[in-house]
């Protein structure tokens, strides 16, 4: 029998794995339709949100800082959801975080917090809170 920890960690190795493989256009995709257009505009600091669909379709691609907070935000994702499932990870990235200060850790990763969210997200694994 594996121990959590291991379970966790082979759950991050999955989500890092996963992200990696991921074009930004998989990845504006992604959370496009996971979150909704505006919400993977607002993760990835742009006021278009319009522009994430142009992502999405590979028309073109988004800067360094965007793709950044869009990887960070798969990554998050995918480990809440291998550890738990996809509802819980899309209301975990949505909902207040005591660890965050109280802001989501959606809106932590759009700030550039893309360490602490993932902190965050070893507590929730842990059950830490």
């Amino acid at each position: 029998m594996q121990t959590q920890r291991e379970t966790a960690a082979e759950a991050e190795a999955r989500a890092l794995r996963v992200t990696a493989g991921q074009t930004p256009a998989e990845m504006a995709r992604f959370l496009q339709e996971t979150f909704s257009q505006r919400v993977a505009a607002f993760i990835a600091g742009v006021e278009d949100h319009k522009q994430v669909g142009r992502w999405a379709k590979g028309q073109n691609a988004p800067r360094i800082d965007s793709e950044s907070r869009l990887r960070a935000a798969c990554q998050v994702f995918n480990f809440i959801a291998n550890c738990e499932n996809s509802h819980i990870a899309r209301a975990w990235m949505m909902g207040m975080n005591p660890q965050l200060e109280d802001d989501s850790p959606i809106e932590a990763i759009s700030a550039g917090r893309h360490k602490e969210v993932m902190a965050a997200a070893r507590s929730f694994q842990r059950g830490d809170l």
